[in-house]
């Protein structure tokens, strides 16, 4: 969706958002999700760090070494992650949200000079904050994603990802429900939140000519009060830990 200025902090997101679709003669309508870039969101609530400003701690300078990093990124990541995970080209970590993540999901791209942006502390209120606006403005029931691409350990390339929802269950439990041939399903669970990030990534895209907010309508999810907190694989079940 076109039309979305540079966002700086205190922006309220949702009225930012709500007028860009305005101006762009879009609507939303009742079942619409509307994906919000986690940059923006960041921004808007101040999560952004000046490296110039980053004294970083022996460990971080021991580990740039080992990285070929800067060791003040290396300092921030590290303050941002409540457990190393691996480290190899990157560190994987994880957040105090529980996700696992690169770098604790702490980037310069789009950040601005020596800058760099972290995750927003609770990225399911902030999802509520902007739905709750949305709804307001144009009266119509939705659902909210913050979305950010990530790598994944089984996979080549990045897909946008679920950090934060509102207005929708992320899981869809198919249990009980039966295929084809008639067999009952018993343990399959699906991922909407993820699915529609991944999908709306598509046409967000990641370099400076994208948008960071995109409207998906159509998409098959339950609507529920969600939390992403329920995606999370817990330490104990995580195969790739």
């Amino acid at each position: 969706m076109p039309g979305i200025p540079m966002i700086k902090r205190g922006d309220n997101l949702g009225r930012v958002i709500g007028e860009a679709i305005r101006r762009s003669g879009l609507r939303l309508e009742d079942g619409d999700v509307v994906v919000v870039a986690q940059k923006i969101v960041s921004k808007a609530e101040g999560r952004i760090v000046d490296l110039s400003r980053v004294s970083p701690s022996r460990s971080a300078v021991e580990l740039a070494g080992r990285l070929k990093k800067d060791p003040r990124e290396v300092e921030v990541i590290l303050r941002e992650s409540k457990e190393i995970v691996r480290l190899g080209h990157v560190l994987i970590s994880r957040t105090e949200h529980g996700f696992v993540c690169a770098n604790a999901g702490a980037d310069r791209s789009n950040a601005g000079p020596g800058m760099m942006t972290l995750l927003p502390r609770d990225p399911d209120r902030s999802a509520r904050r902007i739905r709750r606006e949305l709804e307001r403005t144009f009266k119509r029931r939705i659902a909210v994603i913050i979305s950010d691409t990530w790598g994944r350990p089984f996979r080549m390339g990045c897909v946008g990802m679920a950090i934060g929802a509102s207005g929708m269950e992320p899981l869809m439990r198919l249990r009980g429900e039966r295929d084809l041939h008639g067999r009952m399903l018993r343990t399959t669970v699906l991922c909407p939140a993820d699915s529609i990030a991944a999908a709306a990534v598509l046409v967000m895209g990641e370099s400076g000519e994208g948008t960071p907010v995109a409207i998906v309508r159509g998409a098959r999810y339950r609507p529920g009060r969600g939390g992403i907190g329920k995606v999370v694989m817990p330490p104990g079940r995580d195969l790739f830990r």
